[in-house]
């Protein structure tokens, strides 16, 4: 075992606990699946860190776990009801994400394809860099500045609309 390549992942997870749940719970919708799902990428993470050469990459590559153990979840779980009324807590997403007191951002994500939230979510709510979310979708660049801007023309066409529906 390499000691310092484990002091840095370790101390890298528990920096950064709230971020994982935040983009676990995007996919998911649950409280204990995105639990789950990020206690079962750190898992992944810690069976084979040693395997990244490079650990300032370190994030990239655990992003992309959390992505990947997501939509595994989701396929898994698709013909599954996996969101109770107490099992969703609207109002403790909505307030990790910062928008007090409406969810209809929240709903407007929901429009989303997953390639397409993945990119807003990482962009937004976890500031990474859009080079860094072409390492982690495993896209080149270009790919994820049209599903960046995609993404956020219909966040704002979905936003029109409920605004439009309250009038």
């Amino acid at each position: 075992m390499n000691k310092e390549k484990y002091e840095i992942v370790k101390e890298y997870v528990i920096s950064n606990q709230q971020k994982f749940y935040r983009l676990a719970f995007s996919y998911v919708k649950n409280e204990e699946a995105a639990l789950d799902v990020v206690q079962n990428s750190i898992c992944k993470l810690l069976e084979c860190y040693e395997e990244i050469h490079n650990m300032k990459y370190l994030s990239t590559y655990f992003y992309r776990v959390i992505v990947n153990e997501s939509l595994g979840f989701i396929r898994k779980n698709s013909k599954e009801i996996v969101c109770g009324e107490e099992n969703i807590r609207e109002e403790a997403y909505v307030q990790e994400y910062g928008v007090e007191g409406d969810d209809t951002v929240l709903q407007a994500l929901d429009t989303l394809t997953d390639e397409v939230r993945t990119v807003v979510v990482l962009r937004f709510y976890n500031e990474c860099s859009l080079k860094e979310i072409a390492k982690i979708t495993e896209t080149n660049l270009s790919t994820v500045k049209s599903r960046l801007y995609a993404g956020l023309n219909r966040l704002k066409q979905a936003l029109r609309e409920v605004e439009n529906e309250e009038r």
